[in-house]
């Protein structure tokens, strides 16, 4: 049976192919009862999406997935059922965007170095009216003929080592997720699969990010294979932390999972939604709309 909870997912306020109410629209063909808007960074399109999904009966989580630099690595920290208006997350948000202007700058001129011309214009033109990003550097080198679809054109251009990436500070763990808890909400370490940490570093993480208050880590997701469900579900119960499932649906052909279509938790899971109002209030809704 299908988990139709997600709260991992993102729109062209940062690097999704769909508008917050296109999103909310799909998510609702899809089955889903429990949305969060996460976009990178950006926290713009949470009313929009908000209005929405109450009128679909979808309740709906405010959210933002924050860049993060941990021992000279990025990893990305999802915050759900965040206060958007909180001033120290919206100056810290607003940092980090302007950081990825600086960064695309300079992944620009790594591509021209290489004889790949006009990536800034190109990432900005996909880019449309939300952040800028790696995907949107991407999209314009897969419009180019440069690399036949997203997977490959990040293993080619822009993952490290590779000629597009550049180095870049985000937030520190202790910020993202202080800003996260201190807006009212909960802090989760997203997709941990997709990490090159190692065993000893994962573990390290997964210490200190519990040790600064983060409760919860992705354990069903998009990217995540079944046996990494197991294996994230295995950390969870090992450190304490509840568990989230989120699809990082990015649109069409861009995502690695459909919205509606995440497996259930593994079973002994602690859901990060388990006492939330809002799945009371879900599946009442769903009952009535059955009913009808």
């Amino acid at each position: 049976m299908p988990c139709l909870v997600d709260l991992h997912c993102h729109s062209t306020i940062s690097d999704g192919l769909l508008t917050p109410v296109e999103l909310v629209e799909h998510a609702a063909l899809q089955g889903v009862r429990v949305l969060a808007l996460t976009d990178h960074d950006d926290v713009s399109g949470l009313a929009e999406a908000r209005n929405v999904a109450e009128r679909h009966g979808i309740a709906f989580i405010d959210g933002v997935e924050i860049s993060v630099t941990w021992r000279r690595r990025t990893l990305h920290i999802v915050g759900l059922k965040i206060d958007p208006e909180y001033p120290p997350l919206a100056e810290g948000l607003q940092a980090i965007r302007e950081g990825r202007h600086t960064r695309a700058q300079g992944m620009a001129a790594a591509l021209d170095a290489i004889g790949i011309t006009g990536s800034l214009e190109g990432a900005y033109r996909h880019a449309k009216q939300g952040i800028i990003s790696r995907a949107h550097f991407a999209r314009y080198l897969i419009e180019k003929g440069h690399a036949k679809d997203m997977r490959s054109v990040f293993k080619k251009y822009l993952v490290k080592g590779k000629p597009g990436y550049v180095e870049h500070e985000w937030a520190s763990l202790s910020q993202a997720v202080n800003w996260i808890i201190e807006s009212g909400g909960v802090a989760v370490i997203a997709h941990p699969g997709r990490y090159d940490l190692g065993r000893n570093n994962m573990l390290l993480l997964m210490e200190e990010f519990r040790s600064l208050g983060g409760t919860a880590i992705e354990v069903v997701t998009g990217s995540h294979s079944v046996e990494q469900y197991q294996e994230f579900a295995h950390i969870a119960r090992l450190f304490g932390l509840a568990a989230s499932a989120g699809s990082d649906y990015h649109g069409p052909a861009h995502s690695y999972m459909d919205m509606g279509r995440l497996p259930e938790l593994p079973a002994g899971c602690i859901p990060v939604w388990q006492h939330w109002p809002e799945m009371d209030n879900a599946a009442d809704t769903h009952i009535r709309m059955e009913a009808h």
